[in-house]
């Protein structure tokens, strides 16, 4: 069934053949043979949509059958004209276009089954020329007004039936609504949402481009002169002259430089060129206890001002991140806030709203060799090691740590840590006149304890002593053979890159 516009034209028949071409085939006949042996070509049927081209609507979906009319059915040829090729008017008027399609056995333009016809120039049956009077005015006016009729009744008779099924139609579709003022959201003081909102505009995002491509990650407004602190993995490339740009958490952006970063720490500084900004308060760090609730703020995966929560899971925890090169050994804070690839540098902060660890790394899972998100243990840097830290970049551009002087053997097992009995790489086992040496400490040795804090693992004891500062006095429980003893020893400094 096809919808049309019931007050178009009527639809212009096509022209007759004239009367010496031959007469066309009924459905279904077999042509005869021409003279000569060849076989009569047959006319080309022409077809209700040929006579009429109309623009093609869009065929349905595969999975929405519609009944197919059939080509040899009511859809056929025009038949031919007599044999005076005369036409009397009215021969065309509105057989076939009446009322569509014709039932088998009308007398119709077609010839259809069941109807006897006298058999034409070529053995193939004639149907009898319809002699049907045009339609008056007046007639056509009458089928005009008469559709209109219908058409009226069958929508008073549709609004009827609409009516009588009232449960089917919704008679308010307006949604309750709170009356204002009624609605208040406590928010006190220490909630996430306030320690957020104190916390959201003295973070920004850092974007480093380099012709490897391009890294994002977080920092946080460490002075109000522009200085901003982040992770030295972000702004890595600034120092080979990549461009660092600062979105800020209002949305505007400014172009910064590399002010000092240190690998052994993984903490770096940038400035921009701006005065009058808001920034965190570093914290103590020796305060935090497991259990502390905490909230990453950052831009993980490029999303700008995300804030996630969770708690404090473990302290001193031993992270070893970056190549071995330049590898940061950090004693961790660990947490399970959502902590995720562009998180790197922003801030940890704690229930009152200070900065107690700089994000930096997260664990992946046994077997994978690049970061796949959050897994709920994510590693920040210590706010008292940043603070340091941060210090000594803005004023010297570089960072030191503390040492001890004396080369671990990796590959023993057992209690403690083995300091070599061999030199390594034509270094010696034990720094010549350096602290270690000075306490006493021979190679071969093994210390089991850093002021009182058990080691079991070489990356234990270096994150131990980095956490300490330079001249700082750390006691060592140390066992030569079978004997065990404590010696005091004084940490030596040592620069970034030696």
């Amino acid at each position: 069934m096809t919808d049309e516009n019931p007050f178009a034209p009527p639809t212009p028949r096509a022209a007759v053949p004239p009367a010496n071409e031959p007469a066309v085939p009924a459905p279904g006949s077999t042509p005869e043979p021409a003279p000569g042996g060849a076989p009569a070509e047959r006319p080309a049927e022409t077809t209700s949509a040929q006579q009429h081209p109309t623009q093609q609507l869009p065929a349905r979906p595969a999975d929405r059958p519609t009944a197919q009319l059939s080509t040899t059915g009511y859809l056929t040829t025009l038949p031919a004209p007599s044999a005076a090729g005369a036409h009397e008017p009215g021969s065309h008027g509105s057989g076939s276009h009446e009322s569509g399609s014709h039932a088998p056995g009308h007398d119709s333009a077609a010839g259809h089954p069941g109807t006897a016809h006298d058999p034409g120039p070529y053995g193939t049956a004639q149907p009898p020329r319809s002699r049907r009077g045009r339609l008056g005015a007046g007639t056509v006016s009458a089928v005009v007004l008469l559709g209109l009729l219908a058409g009226a009744a069958g929508g008073v008779g549709a609004y009827a039936l609409l009516d009588s099924r009232t449960a089917a139609r919704p008679a308010d579709a307006a949604l309750p609504q709170h009356a204002a003022g009624t609605t208040q959201v406590e928010r006190p003081e220490g909630s996430v949402a306030a320690i957020a909102a104190a916390a959201l505009p003295s973070v920004v995002s850092i974007e480093v481009r380099a012709p490897q491509g391009v890294a994002t990650g977080s920092g946080m407004i460490l002075k109000s002169e522009g200085y901003i602190l982040t992770n030295n993995h972000v702004v890595a490339e600034a120092a080979s002259g990549a461009d660092v740009t600062v979105t800020f958490s209002d949305g505007h952006e400014q172009p910064a430089e590399l002010v000092g970063a240190t690998p052994d720490y993984d903490l770096a500084v940038i400035r921009v060129d701006e005065t009058g900004l808001e920034p965190l308060v570093l914290g103590d760090s020796d305060d935090v206890v497991v259990g502390d609730s905490v909230l990453a703020v950052g831009s993980p995966l490029g999303l700008e001002a995300t804030v996630t929560t969770g708690i404090v899971s473990a302290l001193h925890r031993p992270v070893k991140a970056g190549e071995s090169a330049e590898a940061a050994f950090i004693d961790a804070i660990q947490t399970d806030a959502a902590i995720n690839p562009g998180n790197s540098g922003g801030p940890l902060v704690n229930s009152a709203g200070e900065v107690i660890g700089i994000n930096s790394a997260i664990a992946q899972g046994p077997g994978t060799t690049t970061a796949t998100g959050n897994i709920g243990l994510g590693f920040a840097i210590p706010s008292n090691q940043a603070r340091h830290t941060a210090e000594q970049l803005i004023e010297t551009g570089s960072a030191t740590f503390p040492i001890i002087g004396v080369l671990l053997d990796p590959a023993y097992q057992g209690e403690g840590v083995q300091v070599s009995q061999e030199p390594q790489q034509g270094t010696p086992a034990v720094t010549p006149d350096g602290p270690a040496d000075q306490a006493g400490i021979k190679p071969g040795d093994v210390i089991l304890s850093v002021d009182g804090r058990p080691v079991s693992v070489a990356d234990e004891l270096i994150v131990a002593i980095r956490a300490k500062a330079p001249g700082d006095p750390v006691t060592l429980q140390v066992r030569s053979g079978k004997n065990e003893r404590e010696v005091r020893v004084v940490l030596e400094e040592r620069s970034s890159g030696q």
